[in-house]
Order: C-alpha cells, then sequence, then structure tokens
C-alpha cells in the first residue's frame, strides 16, 4: 500500500521512512516509530492500517543513522543486534528524525505521533522536543519513567502499557501517573510487552483494539 521515501534532517542526515496515504481525504498526518526492530513488516502493516483509518501515516528509519536498512525479526540473534543497534541512538537523533519525518505529512492537516518499545520512548521524547506535534501516544515505551522529572510534554499525551510487561516495572507506571496527572495512562491485562505486534508471542488482539480505538480517539480530539 505504502512506498519508501527519503527524508533529510534538520542536521542533514538522510533517512529512509515507509508512507501510506488514505484512500480518501486525509484526516491528518501519523509518525508511526518503530520497535527495536526496524521498519519491518509490521511496521510497515501498522502504518497501512493507520492510513486505512484515514490518515497520512509514515514510519522514519531512525535506525539509519547506524546502518541502513535494518530489518530484523523476533527470534535471538534479532533480539541482540536490535538492542544493541537501539543503544547508539541519541534523544538528539530521535528529535531531529522525527522532526523530519513530523514535516513530511505536515501538510495533511495536525500531526501524532504512534511508538512501540524503543518507539513509545522516542515518541515521549519527541511530546517533548518535536516542533508541530499534536498529539502522542506512547506503547510500552521503556525509560519514559526515567525522564517524566526532567522532560514533560508539549502536546496531549496518551500512555498504554501491560500489566504483564517484564521490562517496564509497575512502579514506572506510578511514577508517570504522578508526574503527568492529566495524561490519560491505560493498562492491559493480561499484556505483556509487544501486545500489539501479531507476529510476537506476546500479542493480545483484544488489547489491541481496545488501546488502537483509544489513541484514534485521542487524535481526533486534539489533532483533528
Amino acid at each position: 500500500m505504502g512506498e519508501t521515501v527519503s527524508l533529510t534532517t534538520a542536521d542533514g542526515h538522510t533517512l529512509d521512512a515507509y508512507k501510506a496515504e488514505p484512500s480518501g481525504a486525509s484526516k491528518g498526518g501519523l509518525v508511526v516509530i518503530q520497535e527495536i526492530f526496524g521498519i519491518n513488516s509490521q511496521i510497515r502493516s501498522t502504518v497501512d492500517y493507520f492510513a486505512n483509518q484515514g490518515y497520512t501515516a509514515i514510519a522514519p528509519a531512525l535506525f539509519d543513522r547506524v546502518g541502513k536498512g535494518i530489518e530484523l525479526g523476533y527470534n535471538e540473534d534479532d533480539f541482540a543486534t536490535g538492542r544493541e543497534t537501539r543503544g547508539k541512538i541519541t534523544d538528539e537523533w530521535i528529535t531531529a528524525d522525527v522532526g523530519a519525518a513530523v514535516q513530511e505529512v505536515s501538510s495533511a492537516g495536525k500531526v501524532s505521533v504512534i511508538g512501540f518499545c524503543f518507539g513509545g520512548y522516542a515518541t515521549y521524547v519527541a511530546a517533548c522536543t518535536v516542533d508541530g506535534v499534536s498529539a502522542a501516544m506512547p506503547f510500552y515505551g521503556g525509560g519514559i519513567a526515567a525522564k517524566v522529572g526532567d522532560m514533560q510534554p508539549n502536546c496531549p499525551t496518551q500512555f498504554h502499557f501491560g500489566d504483564k510487561d517484564a521490562a517496564i516495572p509497575l512502579d514506572d507506571l506510578q511514577k508517570i501517573k504522578d508526574v503527568l496527572q492529566d495524561s490519560p495512562l491505560y493498562v492491559y491485562d493480561d499484556s505483556g510487552h509487544g501486545f500489539t505486534c501479531n507476529d510476537r508471542d506476546s500479542f493480545n488482539e483484544g488489547a489491541t483494539e481496545r488501546a488502537y480505538a483509544r489513541a484514534l480517539d485521542w487524535m481526533s480530539q486534539h489533532a483533528a
């Protein structure tokens, strides 16, 4: 459905992105931020899903600064590669790369950002640092709790976590709720890390449907 496009950031970096357009008039722009597995088939299908919901959606390849065309699966070796690559990505790179993606889809209207895993963290960083973001929806982003004291969103932000996420302690969720009291934070029963990814054992279809419905409603409220 979509196509690969090239973006240029404010600091002169060139990166790829997967972009898909809705069939009719666009409701706005949406930046979809990858997990640690690059712009793989799962992320492309997520971009296509939101395009089908009426948004001009784009997924910037945030790993391009480390290596072009990194596209991983879910075996142990790929997990290790993804974690190693993610460890090299700085917040400044996230801001620049997401900023370029926001600009690419801004002609569609107000722009939201949604992201998963590493992308959930990156979505939070973008909500705090990227101009032109009207709404943000981080999904199971590790590391957000460590940031909330120093960095707070400049746009309405809605959080989504699983109650059985071994990577993110429930104490972290409480810290986010305590600091960002006006930001809805949803915790989904019987849901682990990666619960929206239908290529992983942790996939929870019902939780994904509820979470996506809430995200779409959030965008319609704040980025219409």
